[in-house]
């Protein structure tokens, strides 16, 4: 599937037939009700589906705007990831596979991954870079914990983006026994479709949730690493164009900096990475740029191919905050409402209190995508007092 001229395939001869034919796997097992009701079981018993939809009032009283979060946070493991590897793993025990491999940066989806095979006997491979590892120790541990083989990425930046590369290569020599459990909206089709479709039960329960606090957001915002969380929460709102749709990469040091994440900047051109096409940054040689965030999840220098198309389309709009103000928003969330943010999700905390103090934010409705918990990050936040 493309969205526009973004996504494709563009992987090795011999990995064409393997995707075709989990692409048959997906579009079968949606239609299965024996498969739908097993997901359902366990992301409703086992992972804590429906999460809470929380109105914040002391951060609303701050603001100024009636400001309600998605507590993706409360999910088994931490952080929406989850939704996601319960359906792949139970798609890959449905086409035979006993071996997962996986990516990580922040390591939630590593986690998340590690849980759903340990859950249905799958054996885990998980592929992290070396910096990543040394940010989210306590992450590498649950994952091992969990049974799964961590294997360390010293190559490149040693951040996501080489942990993807590792596993690529896995997946391309190891196919035919091995699942690539692909942990956000990017890669070879179908994997983006899959992702989103697996996240899609955020924004289904989001919208259904704030209708019955007799409100309608006017802005839904998350944030945008690969984008599987963002494209969860968008999908509950996407056909109602009086919904202004916003996504938040890491802004790092600062744009101008070239110390950041942010594939909409002017760093950002098309380009293929990792099986797809889409925004990826870029110098002025046309090689990959290494990217920065204090958040490891964020750190990524492409983003997922709908995200790519909702820009084109102006149906979404991206922006991008710095470190700085993500700590901020981190610790302003801790405080006011007591509930410790991932310092993914504290980027778009951030950028709502910069939508605060435009003309004509008061009484906003505003819909924010808490993806994750933020205990993961504690040693990051206590390290940049």
């Amino acid at each position: 599937m493309r969205y526009g001229e973004y996504g494709g395939r563009y992987v090795p001869e011999t990995l064409v037939p393997v995707l075709e034919k989990l692409k048959e796997e997906f579009e079968s097992a949606k239609k299965d009700p024996e498969f739908m009701k097993r997901l359902c079981d366990l992301l409703g018993n086992y992972a804590g589906r429906p999460t809470p939809l929380y109105f914040a009032e002391n951060m609303s009283n701050d603001l100024g705007m009636k400001i309600f979060l998605k507590r993706e946070d409360l999910l088994h493991t931490g952080a929406h990831k989850i939704n996601n590897t319960l359906g792949q793993g139970l798609l890959a025990k449905r086409m035979g596979k006993k071996r997962i491999i996986a990516e990580t940066g922040a390591g939630q989806h590593g986690v998340a991954s590690a849980t759903a095979c340990a859950l249905l006997e799958l054996e885990c491979v998980v592929y992290m870079g070396k910096t990543d590892m040394e940010r989210q120790k306590m992450n590498v541990e649950r994952m091992k914990l969990l049974g799964a083989e961590v294997v360390e990425v010293d190559s490149g930046s040693r951040t996501l983006k080489d942990a993807i590369n590792e596993a690529m290569r896995d997946y391309a020599g190891n196919f035919e026994t091995t699942h690539y459990m692909i942990g956000s909206a990017l890669g070879p089709a179908p994997y983006p479709e899959i992702v989103a479709y697996f996240q899609s039960y955020i924004g289904r329960e989001a919208y259904h949730q704030i209708i019955q606090y007799s409100a309608f957001p006017d802005y839904v915002i998350a944030c945008v690493g690969g984008g599987s969380n963002s494209i969860g929460i968008f999908s509950g709102f996407i056909d109602n164009r009086n919904v202004k749709l916003i996504g938040v990469e890491a802004g790092g040091l600062g744009i101008e900096t070239k110390k950041h994440a942010a594939r909409f900047s002017k760093d950002g051109k098309k380009g293929i990475l990792h099986g797809s096409m889409s925004y990826v940054l870029q110098d002025e040689e046309g090689q990959i740029m290494e990217t920065h965030s204090i958040s490891a999840g964020l750190d990524y220098p492409a983003i997922g191919p709908e995200h790519a198309f909702l820009h084109d389309k102006k149906r979404a709009e991206y922006v991008s905050v710095t470190d700085e103000q993500a700590l901020e928003a981190f610790k302003m969330l801790s405080r006011r409402e007591g509930i410790i943010p991932a310092l993914e999700s504290a980027h778009a905390i951030a950028y709502a209190v910069e939508l605060s103090k435009k003309e004509g934010s008061k009484g906003k409705v505003v819909l924010i995508n808490l993806s994750g918990r933020g205990d993961k990050d504690l040693g990051i936040v206590l390290g940049n007092r």
